[in-house]
C-alpha cells in the first residue's frame, strides 16, 4: 500500500548550534583578574552585553553569583561577584555605555546589589514584545535572527556552586554572544515598524527599575491559598509562612526547600490540635519538613490562640487596587461595564499596531482607571491619570483619546 507523499511527516530542520567566537575564559575571581577586565573593556567599542546568573531554586538571596559581559574589541569575561566586595570600578568602566540585557527586570536588581547600574540600556525581551513577535525568550531571537540553536539547560542550576562546571560556564558566556547582533537586528525592526520611539521610552523607564513592589502582605501569595477557609486558617498560614521565611532567611536557603507552599496549606486546612497530630500528617514524614516540627508547632499553636480581632481578613488583598474584576457586576456595576468597553478599545488599538495587548497598557492600570468613578471622560483627563500610573508618553498617546471616547459613550 503506498502513501501520499503530502502525508509524509515533515523532517525535523536541526538548527546548527550558536557557539563562541572566542575560547571559554576563566572566571575572574582576584584583583589581578578584574584590573585586566577593566582594562579590555575600557579599550571596547560600541555597547555591552551583560547578564546575571542566579541561584533562585536555592538560595533565598536574589544575589548574582556570576556576571557575564561582552564588548567589542574586549571579546567575553566571566566574573564572580561573590569575590568582590563590590563592583563599582567596573561600573565606573561600563557607565558611558549602552547596556544590552534580554529581560532585563530579572537582572537589574541583583546587578545593582553590587553597584552595577546602567545609565542606557536595550532589553531584547522587550524590543520582541514590542514587535509582537511569537515568542521572546533568547533561544527563540536567536532562532529567529540567527536561524541558530542555544540550549538553556542550566537556567535553573546552582550558580552558588564553587567551582563552576565547565558545561555551565559555556552556557553563561552563550547567553552573551549573540546580544549585541541580536539588539542590532531587533533595532532595525523596531525602526521599520515604526516603534523606536516607544522602544527608547521602555528602555529609558526600566533605568529606574528597583525590583517588583514590597508587598504588605506576602504570604497571601502562597500558592493555593485559595483552598484555605476561614480567618483561623488563614493565620495559620500566616503564621507558617513567617516562620518559614524566617529559617530561610538565616539559612539563605529557598522557602520552598524548608517547606513547600502545598505543606503550609495542608497544615492550614488540617489546623492540629497538638504536636502529635501535625507529627501525623502525610505531609510532616519527609525528613526537611520535620526538622523543624516544633517551630510549626508553635506557629500553629500561636495562630489558633489568636484573639479574634488579631486575624487576617477573609477578603483582604495584598494592594491599595481595586477588588478582583469578576466581582464588579455585582459590586459595581458602573466600573464593570467601563472595564468591558476599555478592553474592547484597546484590544482594538493592539491589533491595529502590531502589539501585545498587555505591552499597550498593564492591565493594572486599565482595572484602576475603570474603577475610579471619579475620573473624566475627556481625553487631558484619561491622560493625566495614565500617566500618574507609569504609563509612557507613547502609551498614553495611543490609547487616552479611545478611552475617553469609550468612557463617554456609555
Amino acid at each position: 500500500m503506498t502513501s501520499d507523499a503530502g502525508d509524509a511527516p515533515a523532517e525535523e530542520v536541526v538548527l546548527p548550534p550558536l557557539e563562541l567566537h572566542e575560547p571559554l575564559p576563566g572566571v575572574v575571581d582576584d584583583a589581578d583578574g578584574l584590573t585586566a577586565v577593566l582594562e579590555a573593556f575600557s579599550h571596547g567599542t560600541g555597547p555591552v552585553a551583560i547578564d546575571a546568573e542566579r541561584a533562585s531554586g536555592y538560595r533565598y538571596s536574589q544575589r548574582a553569583y556570576l556576571i557575564q559581559l561582552r564588548r567589542e574589541g574586549a571579546g567575553t569575561a566571566l566574573v564572580d561577584p561573590t569575590a568582590f566586595e563590590d563592583l563599582h570600578s567596573l561600573d565606573d568602566v561600563l557607565a558611558p555605555t549602552e547596556w544590552i540585557l534580554h529581560a532585563a527586570t530579572q537582572d537589574l536588581p541583583s546587578l545593582a546589589e553590587v553597584g552595577l547600574r546602567p545609565r542606557a540600556l536595550f532589553d531584547t525581551e522587550l524590543a520582541g514584545r514590542l514587535l509582537n513577535l511569537p515568542r521572546v525568550g533568547l533561544a527563540a531571537l536567536v532562532q529567529e535572527i540567527y536561524g541558530m540553536s542555544l540550549a538553556k539547560e542550566h537556567s535553573a542550576a546552582d550558580w552558588s556552586r564553587r567551582p563552576l562546571p565547565e558545561p555551565w560556564l559555556l552556557y553563561a558566556a552563550l547567553d552573551v554572544e549573540p546580544l549585541v547582533g541580536l539588539r542590532d537586528a531587533l533595532e532595525e525592526r523596531l525602526e521599520r515598524a515604526g516603534k523606536l520611539e516607544w522602544a527608547h521610552e521602555e528602555f529609558t523607564a526600566l533605568l529606574d527599575f528597583a525590583g517588583p513592589a514590597v508587598r504588605s502582605e506576602p504570604w497571601r501569595r502562597t500558592s493555593g491559598i485559595h483552598k484555605v477557609r476561614g480567618a483561623r486558617r488563614l493565620a495559620v498560614v500566616r503564621a507558617l509562612w513567617q516562620a518559614r521565611d524566617a529559617i530561610a532567611r538565616e539559612r539563605d536557603v529557598t522557602p520552598g526547600r524548608i517547606l513547600n507552599d502545598a505543606a503550609i496549606v495542608v497544615i492550614a486546612r488540617a489546623t492540629p490540635a497538638n504536636r502529635q497530630e501535625l507529627r501525623d500528617l502525610e505531609v510532616m514524614r519527609g525528613r526537611g519538613a520535620r526538622r523543624y516540627l516544633d517551630t510549626w508547632d508553635l506557629a500553629v499553636t500561636e495562630a489558633r490562640d489568636l484573639a479574634d480581632k488579631d486575624l487576617p481578613s477573609t477578603s483582604s488583598g495584598d494592594s491599595d487596587g481595586p477588588p478582583p474584576a469578576r466581582a464588579w457586576a455585582e459590586r459595581n456595576p458602573e466600573a464593570a461595564a467601563r472595564l468591558a468597553a476599555y478592553r474592547t478599545t484597546l484590544t482594538e488599538i493592539a491589533e491595529r499596531h502590531d502589539l501585545p495587548l498587555e505591552n499597550l497598557l498593564t492591565p493594572d492600570i486599565v482595572r484602576r482607571l475603570a474603577w475610579d468613578d471619579a475620573v473624566k471622560a475627556d481625553d487631558d483627563a484619561i491622560a493625566e491619570f495614565l500617566a500618574g500610573r507609569g504609563a509612557r508618553p507613547w502609551q498614553v498617546a495611543l490609547t487616552a483619546p479611545a478611552l475617553a471616547a469609550a468612557r463617554r459613550a456609555l
